[in-house]
């Protein structure tokens, strides 16, 4: 089992410190991956990879087998939307651990998948806008609950967004998803308040991942920073962590925009 290490400027707080087994559901996003580099990079023994792109998942796999071979690397091709496939999913990973030993305070699970379709598109086509409620907040949301339900410690980490702060019209749909995904993790946060398990609601500002290839570049984070970031607070077992931090501050200055003022900006 690996000790305690902390990436640079890592806060103390009680809770999860470096786990010893981690779960990446969404495995193929280009935040999951330098996530699941780095907590492999600093010691975990395990990572089990689940997401619906089998050669994706592969390719992930085969570089983290040969960057830390004496870790145990294994993926899972799975429908991310389908229930009864979640509950199972969950039910192995959860009841067994990542690496086939008792799950415990060590594991930690990361959700990351999602999709981003334009906004225009989505508004064009509610085929397009229900792809996005359904990838990126419902299926997110449901597996968050069935880990909470199967899990007794550890730690539980979702990606949500800056997008789920507050309504644009720029992002609505996809912000709407986000911000199904942030009162999950709250309520959860609320349920399990006190007990040995953490719920960490990550929301990454705008970064420079295929997701967002056709977008302007300039002013995207770089994701190995970004990954930093969400390491250090998922570790720290931190309620909230925006990533960089600081769209902590440019979110609240967001929230705070009178309503009258609000619908006046083009963004």
């Amino acid at each position: 089992m690996p000790g305690s290490p902390t990436l640079p400027g890592s806060p103390a707080r009680p809770g999860p410190t470096w786990p010893t087994d981690i779960v990446i559901v969404g495995a193929t996003s280009a935040i999951a991956e330098n996530c699941a580099r780095l907590w492999l990079e600093g010691g975990s023994s395990s990572a089990l990879l689940i997401g619906r792109d089998s050669v994706g998942l592969e390719r992930i796999a085969t570089d983290f087998r040969v960057r830390f071979p004496s870790a145990t690397i294994s993926t899972s091709v799975t429908d991310l939307l389908d229930v009864p496939s979640i509950r199972d999913s969950v039910a192995g990973f959860a009841g067994a651990g990542a690496a086939g030993a008792p799950a415990g305070a060590g594991l930690t699970v990361l959700i990351a998948h999602g999709s981003m379709i334009d906004q225009a598109e989505s508004q064009a086509d509610l085929g397009k806008a229900d792809s996005v409620l359904q990838v990126t907040g419902v299926s997110p949301s449901l597996w968050m609950e069935a880990c909470a339900d199967t899990m007794t410690e550890g730690t539980i980490a979702v990606l949500g967004s800056v997008a789920g702060d507050r309504g644009r019209k720029k992002n609505y749909i996809y912000g709407a998803a986000k911000g199904l995904v942030e009162r999950m993790a709250e309520g959860l946060q609320h349920r399990l308040a006190g007990s040995p398990l953490h719920v960490v609601l990550v929301k990454p500002g705008p970064t420079a991942t295929p997701m967002t290839a056709g977008l302007p570049q300039s002013g995207l984070a770089p994701v190995a920073a970004v990954a930093a970031e969400i390491v250090k607070g998922v570790n720290a077992a931190r309620p909230v962590v925006y990533a960089p931090l600081k769209w902590q501050a440019i979110m609240t200055v967001v929230r705070l925009i009178p309503r009258p003022v609000f619908n006046r900006l083009d963004f």
